[in-house]
């Protein structure tokens, strides 16, 4: 029986694909866009014992320094997204797609996906098309708006800008992307965006990267004899404390190298399943599911907690179509 939610789930609208193209992009995280349609969503969906699952546009996201191209690109998406839920209420939900950096586009398309096509939350990637991190002072007034409404925030990676120098010849997507959503997390901290908004509800992709890992390092600025004293009055609660408040999901991370360190940081509660289709292909759908079979750090409760529950309670929406 079909059970599990898969909250890592991406989409590649044929219209989305035609107009990256057109501007010259034809890949995302270092590797080609693979192929995708929804029927071959759901039949990887019921092969692999997913019920549901919320969709989100991967890197390279929308952006690409034209403004007016990222808003009319990110209604597209996001009107797809919302069909797709339509045509399949019980199969997907869907988090919508924002044009940052541009704030005001991205709070006037943060109206109409959750008020006018009803989506589950955001997605929002770790760093933008101008080099900056979620926790940037730009993006307050967004923040602010995902606060009021209690958003659930999906936070994924790109290649940043700022790796564009490097001489290695490795797909971004391999290194490149665990350090984007770890150093969005460490921002998000060290500004004090987390405790001035804690009603943003984030999920945090693959494991969080290498968050689960530096969380101890992080911490260690608390101690500092001059950082720490400022530190305190933007995030008094300490790195700890704010880190076990996210949500990580599994996706490329269901393996005991990695499950050993987040169980460290957070418990069951806090881990959700994901699987990282298309980019990831159905043999790495399968390892995952496996990985959280095997893992001898859960037992039956935890699984269903990270395979269905936690994901239910998180978006109640989906979880009343469901039942």
């Amino acid at each position: 029986m079909s059970h599990r939610i898969d909250v890592h789930h991406h989409i590649l609208p044929a219209e989305y694909v035609a107009s990256l193209a057109g501007i010259g992009i034809s890949g995302g995280g270092g590797i080609a866009f693979p192929p995708w349609s929804a029927a071959a969503a759901l039949e990887l969906m019921d092969r692999q014992g997913i019920a549901a699952a919320v969709t989100s546009i991967s890197s390279p996201g929308v952006h690409f320094g034209d403004a007016p191209f990222a808003r009319d690109l990110a209604r597209r998406c996001n009107e797809i997204a919302a069909r797709l839920v339509s045509e399949h209420p019980r199969r997907f939900a869907s988090f919508a797609v924002l044009p940052l950096p541009d704030v005001d586009g991205a709070l006037r398309e943060l109206e109409h996906a959750l008020d006018t096509l009803r989506l589950d939350g955001v997605v929002l990637l770790a760093s933008q098309s101008d080099g900056r991190y979620l926790g940037d002072p730009l993006f307050d007034e967004l923040f602010a708006e995902l606060d009021r409404r209690r958003s659930v925030v999906f936070i994924h990676p790109t290649i940043p800008k700022s790796s564009e120098s490097l001489l290695i010849d490795v797909p971004g997507f391999a290194a490149e992307f665990t350090f984007d959503t770890s150093r969005a997390v460490l921002n998000l901290i060290w500004t004090g965006t987390v405790e001035r908004f804690p009603n943003v509800r984030f999920i945090l992709s693959h494991a969080g990267g290498t968050t689960p890992f530096l969380a101890w390092r992080w911490s260690l600025l608390e101690l500092h004899p001059t950082i720490g004293p400022e530190l305190a009055k933007r995030a008094p609660r300490g790195f700890l404390h704010y880190l076990s408040r996210f949500h990580y999901d599994t996706a490329l991370s269901a393996n005991p190298h990695a499950l050993r360190s987040l169980c460290e940081l957070v418990g069951p509660e806090q881990i959700l399943f994901g699987s990282d289709f298309p980019f990831a292909p159905e043999p790495l759908t399968q390892a995952s599911i496996d990985g959280l079979a095997t893992f001898d750090g859960f037992d039956d409760r935890a699984r269903r907690l990270i395979e269905r529950d936690n994901a239910l309670a998180l978006f109640p929406s989906l979880r009343d179509r469901l039942t």
